[in-house]
């Protein structure tokens, strides 16, 4: 079970911080990522960090997202600064034991959370 939360409303400049609880599964192997759809458009990778820590991100969001996880507490956060309106979306947090599938859009889902950022 993944249970997202940290979504609202943010000014354009803002910051917002995403959690996502993950139980169920042995997370300290698995890998984690955020992805979101906005509406009227598909879905997207918006970040994904390994097993092991390492990152990746989205063109449109490196610089300003960082994706870090807690073992300890099987979380995964996505700090999220300096948002555009264009960040406005449901994030969804993503996880399974191969990256690849989570880069994929594939693995286990969480229900979403919402992201509004105001110009």
């Amino acid at each position: 079970q993944l249970q997202a939360s940290g979504g609202g409303l943010a000014q354009a400049g803002g910051s917002v911080r995403l959690s996502c609880a993950v139980s169920g599964i042995i997370f300290s192997i698995n890998a984690v990522g955020w992805h979101r759809q906005a509406p009227g458009n598909q879905r997207e990778l918006v970040a994904v960090i390994s097993r092991y820590g390492s990152t990746n991100y989205a063109d449109s969001v490196k610089g300003r997202f960082t994706i870090s996880r807690d073992n300890a507490k099987n979380t995964v956060y996505l700090q999220m600064n300096s948002l555009k309106p264009e960040d406005t979306a449901v994030y969804y947090c993503v996880t399974d034991p191969i990256y690849a599938t989570v880069v994929a859009g594939g693995g286990y889902w969480g229900q979403g959370t919402l992201v509004t950022v105001s110009s």
